[in-house]
């Protein structure tokens, strides 16, 4: 039996889902906990790639001619079963993913720490699976209410529960590497889509027949494998017990190095600034780089024209007016999406573990002022037609992107101790809800309305630009605001025994890994738990950097 709040009453046995039941036992090899995390990561960031359905989805009922109803209103598409949908329409799927992410990881976090990771993994997997059962139900019976529902409400709500659920697990094993152990788990999010999209596009070919153009069958059938996956990875999950380190590693603890010893209790971490500081640093860091990257491939197009295709003298217009030249524009755009997204990934790992050496706050210094160095160099790569300059900033940016979600969590363990980071970095993600809104109004609303007023479309971009180097100007004050959080704010030595005492009896009762006493070594099971996400990862980076290579031929 258990609680309330999903811990064991003294005497009962912990039940297969309780936190009780994953304080691991001696000698437990720590490097196992990364792929179970990246196993839930790899699924849900899926969401990345849903844009892989929307020109499918747009001929759900004409196959191989959309059925286009041009005066139907927002309202009427959500229920129409006789007009095809909008992508526009399709489009918000997108935004809910994240805005419902947000909003589940800030409500449920608390729940979380006190449910245990293994839970909130089989909740994440329920809802995010379910959430693409129903939406192939919807694509079935042609109703988008369906799909926004399933996927974009249920399943974002698996987006948030799945996100959060390895960040606290990981940063108490990983104590000595934060930013490593947080990069590992949240780069398989940004991966994805890497995976997911060619998995896709491969089974709505299998599956397209005169009637169906595939997309509910590959619903189905992702909605089962993720679910093994996401499984695996829940079941896999494992605590240490309260107080674990590894042998012969100090924490650092002093006013400088910005780590604190102490732990922030959840009820208080939002009343002091330091987390709003952090929460507008993550949120202009991901304004920054959300909006451009969603419009890489117009925006590469109408800047470099003809450049594209080895004729400079071409502007976009141009260049769309021939099939086949258009068609070669389009797949060199379509490698730099790519490259920008192996970026997006990488620099996920590469600056959080770099956090590690560098500190965070350094680490964030570098954000903003190398990204704010890329926007404002942009414009005359663009004037200069420099592609290499052009696609090297962006390829920088994008990894500083990928960087700062990475480094976050490390950022707050660092700041409010490991006690309740999980469930405040969940509330801390309502920066990323709100930057999915602003980012993309501001790219899109500027090059609208520039548009509008006759611009040229090689030069739609530039003010762009400086407002978005503006907002990492603004993000880079907000990090220098940042200092340690004072001693009041700590819970005392007594309250956080209270909290850790249903752990410590079950680490009494499993006899679990002592300090130092985890397995390090990369044995036969490591080998193989790595393999189960390392190969697919693998696979799809492949897929990708090979439709990047068209960049450089």
């Amino acid at each position: 039996m258990t609680s309330a709040g999903g811990t064991v009453a003294a005497g009962d046995s912990p039940g297969l889902l309780d936190k009780a039941r994953i304080i691991a036992p001696p000698s437990y090899n720590r490097w196992l906990v990364p792929p179970a995390a990246l196993a839930i990561h790899l699924c849900i960031g899926m969401a990345y790639g849903f844009s892989v359905f929307w020109l499918p989805l747009s001929h759900a009922i004409g196959i191989n001619q959309s059925v286009v109803c041009p005066d139907m209103t927002l309202i009427q598409a959500l229920f129409t079963r006789s007009c095809d949908w909008r992508i526009a329409d399709l489009g918000w799927m997108y935004t809910l993913f994240f805005v419902f992410l947000g909003i589940s990881a800030a409500l449920w976090g608390g729940w979380l720490e006190r449910a245990g990771p293994r839970k909130a993994g089989v909740v994440s997997a329920l809802c995010w699976c379910g959430g693409l059962l129903i939406s192939a139900l919807g694509v079935y019976t042609h109703q988008l209410w369906l799909m926004w529902i399933g996927s974009g409400v249920i399943g974002g709500v698996g987006l948030g529960l799945g996100y959060i659920s390895p960040v606290s697990t990981l940063i108490k094993w990983f104590p000595d590497r934060r930013g490593m152990a947080t990069g590992m788990a949240i780069m398989g999010f940004g991966g994805g889509a890497m995976i997911g999209s060619p998995l896709a596009t491969m089974l709505m070919n299998h599956f397209r027949t005169p009637d169906s153009v595939g997309v509910w069958e590959t619903f189905v059938t992702l909605g089962a494998i993720y679910f093994v996956f996401m499984l695996a990875g829940a079941f896999g999950y494992r605590l240490p017990p309260p107080g674990w380190k590894p042998e012969g590693w100090t924490q650092r603890a002093s006013t400088k190095a910005m780590i604190a010893s102490g732990h922030v209790h959840l009820r208080d971490a939002h009343k002091t600034p330091q987390f709003w500081l952090i929460w507008v640093v993550l949120c202009l860091n991901v304004s920054a780089g959300i909006g451009i990257i969603g419009i890489a491939s117009p925006m590469l197009q109408e800047i470099f024209g003809g450049a594209l295709v080895k004729q400079p003298g071409l502007g976009f217009d141009q260049v769309q007016l021939d099939a086949n030249l258009a068609k070669q524009a389009a797949l060199v755009a379509a490698g730099f999406v790519g490259l920008i997204s192996l970026f997006n990934i990488f620099g996920r790992i590469f600056w959080a573990s770099s956090s590690d050496k560098l500190g965070r706050k350094l680490t964030y210094y570098t954000f903003f002022a190398l990204g704010a160095l890329c926007y404002a160099t942009a414009p005359f790569a663009a004037e200069w037609k420099s592609l290499a300059l052009f696609v090297g900033a962006f390829c920088l940016i994008a990894s500083m992107y990928g960087g700062g979600f990475a480094t976050v969590p490390a950022y707050l363990a660092d700041m409010f101790g490991t006690q309740f980071v999980g469930a405040i970095h969940g509330r801390l993600l309502t920066a990323w809800s709100t930057a999915g809104i602003v980012g993309p109004v501001i790219v899109n609303y500027m090059r609208e309305a520039r548009l509008a007023a006759g611009v040229p479309r090689d030069q739609l971009y530039d003010p762009i630009f400086y407002v978005l180097a503006g907002l990492l100007v603004a993000g880079f004050i907000a990090n220098l605001l940042i200092r340690p959080l004072h001693q009041r704010w700590f819970m005392k030595d007594e309250e956080v025994a209270e909290l850790q005492a249903v752990d410590r009896k079950a680490a009494e009762r499993v006899k679990a890994v002592s300090p130092g006493a985890a397995n390090e070594a990369f044995d036969l099971k490591a080998i193989l738990a790595w393999a189960a996400v390392g190969i697919p990862l693998a696979w799809g980076v492949w897929i990708t950097f090979d439709k990047a290579l068209i960049l450089f031929q």
